[in-house]
């Protein structure tokens, strides 16, 4: 049997939900035996290839999200959004309330731990969107996994299923709303 090719991607957002991931411990190592992991924040080759299921995890802020993502989407059949920044923005939407200029303001000239006061404008920087997205306005997803983070449990079951060629149904105990 071929090992089911997956991708996982860390957009913005906190490391909450690769922490869950991390939490799963041994029955990761278990569910190595049918996946292969083709890309990932932890892996040298960053650029997904072609995919089973990819797993996207944070909100899109910058221009550099909405590439990644497009081509994340591009190159995978199924596209799992989890924790609540992918799922409807999370923390990183309170952006969304400030003038943008005013945070660069603040972030590079006005903080304390500014040297230079300037805010950085090479062209190798990702542009910042005028408001922080959850994934599904940018791609289409196949699977929602809510929560901050979802529990190592939630998304165990979730691969399992998705693994069995099953749609995977939460029961409302295990899901999180934090």
């Amino acid at each position: 049997m071929a090992k089911v090719k997956v991708a996982t991607e860390w957009l913005a957002g906190c490391a909450g939900c690769h922490m869950s991931v991390l939490d799963l411990d041994e029955r990761l190592v278990q569910l190595t035996s049918l996946i292969r992991i083709t890309s990932s924040p932890i892996t040298d080759l960053k650029k997904p290839r072609k995919v089973d299921v990819a797993i996207v995890e944070g909100a899109v802020a910058n221009s550099s999200n909405v590439e990644t993502l497009k081509e994340l989407r591009e190159q995978s059949q199924i596209l799992i959004a989890i924790g609540d920044c992918a799922c409807f923005g999370g923390i990183p939407t309170m952006r969304n309330t400030v003038d943008k200029s005013e945070v660069l303001r603040y972030a590079y000239i006005e903080s304390p731990s500014t040297r230079d006061g300037e805010i950085p404008s090479s062209p190798e920087l990702a542009k910042l969107l005028d408001n922080v997205l959850p994934v599904n306005q940018v791609v289409k997803v196949d699977f929602y996994l809510p929560g901050c983070p979802p529990s190592a449990d939630a998304i165990y079951f979730a691969l399992s299923e998705l693994l069995a060629g099953r749609v995977p149904v939460l029961a409302g105990d295990n899901l999180r709303f934090d």
